[in-house]
């Protein structure tokens, strides 16, 4: 490599997200040298650091001669400097590309082919276009049961794992999601781990909801713990609730989870691979998988449900992890909050035992806790829902919580949204139907769950009378604009109440 392939470094200050981005003239000497053009893959190289990154052409009025901009990311992985000179040489051929073109065609792949693509992604060596490619193929032709046991697999080797010497049982739980407000997971390992059981928690951020556990949680206090924090954590209070994005556990599964969230994506094999690389790495042997049906949940119907129970089941006890999966009633939103705040809201008020506290998210909870007490006492469920309602009952799941969250940095104050506005109803009503998806994207549009405080709080459940004038919902949004979006979509075209006028 010769000095004519070093162009100095501009910092353009583009967020590109998580895809490396190099700007280059289009009369540049190593464009024209080496055949360059707009969405070129090249190798950027800065002292030690190497990154592969998308180029994007631009005029010569935007760069000075002799120089290449980096997005943000690229600037970070490099760790590079402004004016200092950058190395830029063809991209590596990605031969396990050839593998995604193998599954568009519809033929089967190999654990040694799955490994390749997961290894490649995991090293930042495919693009967003090529990521979304494979996730879209895995989606629409759908991975058998074998490739969902590799994809898990191979995303468990590309990151770190946790252990639990002297521990015999790690528990973990998980819903796939598609039903908004089902906050049950801090309530389960609060009574979980207050018996004394160990329950390391490990949560990822919304994909296509308006909150994850740990966005709601980051709400209350610290969730992005090291390793070694967890550690600590989990050590003081056998438990943690922390984002599991921060301790690396499975690198693929967070780059394929940030396309899946772009694309409003999330296929059966990636989803079961997705959540069981997250627990395996976690160290965790028995978990139970909630998994809610409804006629607008992620889930349609019983049949649906049952095929991915059987895949659950079968891809953990091909992976050495025990799954129980619990087929629940989505039909309608669990609580009464939206939002990381507002679920947050709804968390506090079920550990105090609150009058107003939401039932359904407190015997949902109880339910998921019953069954893990279940699988750990080797007791019938009735037996475990009577040690989890006397755990919750009696304030200890409360101090237990209050534990966690000391332990992870100590609890913070509830953010309250600038804007926020009540619908009333106009007649006196009966709610029959509630959409979940409608009902999402409505607290999405007002913010959640960038605005943490954004969201909605409902006022009325499926088979609640109202009278004229009672409120139905309360949207709270930190701009105007994300309120006035949110209501705009509300009135012409996605209101999620279906209505009997009384």
């Amino acid at each position: 490599m010769t000095t004519s392939h070093l162009l100095s470094i501009v910092d353009m200050g583009i967020d590109t997200h998580q895809e490396p981005v190099v700007y280059m003239r289009s009369d540049c000497h190593i464009c024209r040298s080496e055949g360059f053009t707009a969405n070129s893959r090249v190798t950027l190289r800065f002292n030690e650091n190497s990154v592969i990154a998308t180029l994007n052409v631009v005029d010569g009025q935007l760069l000075p001669s002799g120089t290449a901009g980096l997005s943000r990311i690229a600037m970070h992985r490099l760790s590079a400097i402004e004016g200092q000179k950058l190395m830029v040489s063809h991209a590596p051929v990605v031969t396990s590309l050839s593998h995604v073109r193998k599954k568009v065609f519809g033929n089967k792949l190999s654990d040694d082919e799955i490994a390749d693509i997961i290894k490649d992604i995991s090293a930042h060596r495919y693009s967003d276009i090529e990521i979304a490619s494979f996730l879209s193929v895995c989606a629409g032709s759908r991975l058998d049961v074998d490739e969902i046991i590799g994809l898990t697999q191979a995303m468990v080797e590309c990151g770190k794992r946790l252990s639990w010497s002297g521990q015999n049982m790690i528990l973990d739980k998980h819903c796939i999601g598609g039903l908004p407000g089902n906050r049950t997971t801090p309530l389960v390992v609060s009574i979980v781990s207050a018996a004394g059981l160990v329950i390391p928690k490990t949560s990822s951020r919304a994909i296509t909801s308006p909150a994850g556990t740990a966005d709601t949680m980051e709400t209350l206090t610290t969730v992005n713990l090291n390793l070694k924090e967890i550690q600590c954590v989990v050590a003081d209070t056998n438990a943690c609730l922390a984002w599991g994005g921060a301790v690396n556990l499975s690198p693929a599964d967070d780059l394929l989870i940030r396309i899946e969230r772009a694309l409003d994506l999330d296929g059966e094999g990636q989803l079961i691979a997705s959540v069981l690389s997250k627990k395996i790495a976690a160290g965790s042997t028995h978990a139970v998988v909630d998994i809610p049906v409804g006629p607008t949940a992620k889930v349609r119907s019983d049949k649906e449900a049952n095929r991915l129970a059987s895949l659950f089941t079968q891809v953990g006890a091909a992976c050495g992890i025990n799954i129980r999966c619990l087929i629940t009633d989505g039909s309608q939103p669990v609580g009464l909050g939206i939002g990381p705040v507002e679920e947050a809201r709804d968390v506090l008020s079920v550990l105090q035992g609150d009058n107003d506290a939401p039932l359904d998210l407190r015997e949902r909870a109880l339910f998921l806790a019953a069954n893990l007490f279940s699988l750990s006492y080797q007791e019938s469920v009735e037996q475990g829902l009577l040690r989890a309602t006397s755990i919750l009952d009696s304030g200890k799941a409360l101090q237990q919580f209050q534990r966690i969250v000391q332990a992870q940095g100590g609890i913070k104050q509830l953010p309250e949204a600038r804007y926020q506005h009540t619908e009333l109803v106009p007649e006196a009503c009966a709610i029959t139907e509630i959409d979940n998806r409608k009902l999402a994207r409505l607290a999405k549009l007002a913010g959640a769950p960038g605005s943490p405080a954004a969201g909605v709080r409902l006022h009325a459940k499926v088979g609640d009378t109202l009278s004229k004038g009672e409120p139905l919902f309360t949207l709270f949004s930190d701009s105007e604009g994300e309120r006035d979006y949110a209501l705009a979509y509300y009135s012409e075209q996605g209101n999620p109440f279906t209505i009997n006028l009384t």
